[in-house]
């Protein structure tokens, strides 16, 4: 029952930052790429790959590790929007930001886990 209510306060927290951080970024660079969502689940990417590194488990993991960041990226949204890019016949932004999201994240996980090694 404490894990759930870890979650729960994580992805409340989670969510809510995802929606703030995206329509700021979205907001400040008008286009039809979608950076906000990229640049929040690369951020994301990189955070649980270090939380990853640090060897962070019990009630600290499913706080941040399940909670927040299941709730801070979204991997529903990056595929509607890639959809919407590629139905929009978008073709440049759509290979951009699928390339993108999917070498940078794993790229991120990589250097968050290493780095949390080292911490």
């Amino acid at each position: 029952m404490m894990e759930a209510l870890f979650v729960s306060i994580g992805g409340f927290f989670g969510a809510i930052s995802r929606y703030a951080l995206s329509k700021y970024i979205q907001n400040r660079n008008k286009t039809d790429f979608p950076l906000g969502t990229l640049i929040v689940n690369l951020i994301g990417a990189f955070l649980l790959g270090l939380l990853m590194g640090m060897k962070v488990n019990g009630h600290l993991y499913s706080l941040f590790g399940i909670g927040f960041m299941g709730a801070f990226t979204t991997f529903s949204t990056f595929k509607l929007e890639a959809y919407q890019l590629k139905s929009s016949k978008k073709h440049k932004h759509f290979f951009s930001y699928v390339t993108c999201s999917y070498l940078f994240g794993i790229i991120l996980t990589f250097c968050g886990i290493l780095l949390g090694k080292l911490v």
